[in-house]
């Protein structure tokens, strides 16, 4: 029997974070406590810009999406904010959306795998994701259940699993 896998990967779904996006930009110009701050939100090239008259709106404004993120199921260990700059008289923060395993994470896990998993589990990494292999099924599952514990400082999802 030919061995059951699965592939560990850290992606994102664009159309996803568009459309929290574009809420939160609507949300912003309905909202009272928001009116007359300058306070935008938008993309600018791979960033995300968001804008506001202090720093105070501003960090509002990343909340404001932060939970826009959250209720379309986007982890928010895939969004990476910087501090507030200031900017002429404008406060701005930029932020990506992370995407991929990194080598050393992809390390990382193998190496959670193979001291923690059962024994049998071979994990391989091949480009930005990281692919898990077992004669077992009931291993397989046992694996995505310890990654679940574990708190990891990047957002995986799994697929291909067959």
């Amino acid at each position: 029997m030919a061995d059951s896998s699965f592939d560990i990967v850290s992606k994102v779904e664009r159309q996803e974070v568009d459309n929290a996006l574009n809420q939160s930009a609507k949300e912003l110009s309905q909202r009272y406590d928001f009116k007359g701050t300058g306070a935008t939100i938008a993309w600018s090239g791979e960033k995300i810009l968001m804008e506001a008259n202090s720093e105070e709106r501003v960090k509002a404004v990343l909340d404001v999406f932060e939970t826009k993120l959250v209720k379309r199921g986007i982890s928010l260990k895939a969004l990476d904010a910087g501090e507030p700059q200031l900017s002429g008289k404008e406060y701005k923060i930029f932020a990506t959306i992370e995407e991929g395993i990194s080598q050393e994470n992809a390390k990382k896990v193998a190496k959670i795998i193979r001291d923690e998993g059962p024994k049998g589990v071979k994990a391989q990494v091949q480009g930005e994701e990281l692919r898990v292999s077992s004669k077992s099924r009931d291993d397989l599952q046992e694996i995505q259940a310890l990654l679940k514990g574990k708190d990891l400082d990047f957002a995986i999802q799994y697929v291909n699993y067959r």
